[in-house]
């Protein structure tokens, strides 16, 4: 559509170069650009889009295996996500992408299509990379893009005897060619950290943390941490246990503070947020965020830098679920967003547990119970909610516990 403005009585619109000793820009073509430019334009699509393009001649396929184009993405400063999915023996790659709204397949890495390695699960996430684990704790890092694998050297005996509280990975945004994962061992209070670092291929001697001196959430602990005990509105006693799913056995994210401190998030047994500090080597754990209804589930995520809690709960018949922040100066919880009311109450009574995962400013929320399954895409900038469609794979209606927030980058490097 064209806008014709006059200003002082003279058209603002471009006069055509027909006439001149130019030649019209309709004639331009992206042929015409040098092999550096060219693959400079393209780095900037969408990596859906490029996929379909490298379709329409032999140059436009050869650009994306090229090591100047990957270069070229490497300096895209950022992508629209996409969210692998999970549940148990999926032996396929499923994903959402969220810039065309749209359920997407991709070709299974090669590595875990092998019966060996079927058992391997998504466990964390970092640019454009997976990190995936099996049941005798070893891992193997993929792009799921370029379908490119790697297997991680085995961990030393000692970490493998400890309990298992977190895993996290971390990717160098400049170039996406180097990462970290960084897991988290013991009981509270004795709490240490192993760290492989894809720079040296190893991982890194395990380093013990101490409890923050400032951490005064030990006071209440009981003798039972997975056991909450709450004064309901009519003056009784009531006991709950804390709704968990394995699915988010190693719910974890991590930060850079302020100060440039690296912070591992994980949920206690308890369902109370520890925080780790890898750079102090030290840790505390947040105060419990809400009274404990009669059912709920609880979840951390990482969303622009920061860590937010999201947590579904019952009361008064009917169920809520909310976005909470911590004020470190305050040492107290703020709500941030709601889902609204006739979205949430669908869920009074369904016993549903929740798993999450951030991405810049919006939270994609698996929703599960025997009942119902649904996903949810929360838009922390404008509050909004939607729910997104059914996945359909031959027919069948794909039901997920969880999913993983990467960046679709055929750069990244395992």
């Amino acid at each position: 559509m064209e806008r014709n403005d006059d200003w002082h009585g003279q058209s603002l619109k471009r006069k055509s170069p027909e006439n001149g000793n130019h030649e019209p820009l309709n004639n331009f073509s992206l042929d015409d650009l040098n092999e550096d430019l060219f693959e400079r334009v393209l780095s900037w699509l969408p990596t859906s889009t490029l996929f379909r393009l490298t379709s329409v001649c032999k140059r436009w396929k050869s650009v994306a295996a090229s090591s100047s184009f990957k270069l070229a993405c490497s300096h895209i400063p950022s992508r629209e996500p996409w969210f692998l999915m999970v549940a148990p023996n999926l032996n396929q790659s499923i994903i959402f992408d969220s810039a065309e709204s749209t359920w997407k397949r991709l070709n299974h890495p090669a590595l875990l299509q092998q019966e060996s390695n079927q058992s391997y699960m998504p466990v964390a996430a970092s640019g454009g990379l997976i990190c995936h684990r099996n049941s005798s704790g070893n891992f193997i890092v993929s792009n799921p893009v370029t379908g490119s694998c790697s297997e991680l050297p085995p961990l030393n005996f000692a970490s493998q005897h400890q309990p298992l509280n977190a895993i996290v990975m971390s990717t160098v945004p400049k170039d996406q060619l180097s990462y970290k994962i960084v897991l988290v061992f013991g009981e509270l209070p004795n709490l240490f950290f192993n760290v492989y670092n894809s720079s040296s291929g190893c991982w890194e001697d395990a380093a013990a943390m101490k409890r923050n001196i400032d951490d005064d959430s030990v006071e209440n602990n009981s003798t039972d941490d997975n056991v909450v005990y709450f004064l309901s509105k009519a003056g009784t006693v009531v006991v709950s246990n804390m709704q968990r799913s394995p699915s988010k056995q190693y719910s974890s994210v991590i930060t850079t503070n302020k100060d440039g401190e690296e912070v591992i998030y994980f949920l206690g047994s308890s369902g109370k947020v520890i925080a780790c500090n890898l750079t102090c080597k030290c840790f505390l754990e947040y105060p419990r965020l809400l009274p404990v209804f009669s059912e709920y589930s609880i979840d951390v995520v990482e969303c622009n830098g920061q860590m937010l809690v999201v947590l579904l709960s019952e009361f008064l018949e009917t169920a809520s679920l909310r976005v909470w922040k911590y004020d470190e100066a305050n040492r107290g919880w703020n709500q941030i967003a709601a889902m609204p009311a006739a979205m949430s109450h669908e869920w009074h009574g369904k016993k549903a547990d929740i798993n999450c995962v951030g991405a810049g400013n919006r939270i994609f929320i698996c929703l599960n119970s025997t009942e119902l399954c649904t996903y949810v895409l929360c838009d922390l900038f404008t509050n909004k909610w939607f729910e997104l469609p059914n996945c359909c794979i031959n027919g069948q209606v794909m039901d997920f516990m969880s999913a993983f927030s990467f960046e679709p980058r055929i750069e990244a490097s395992v």
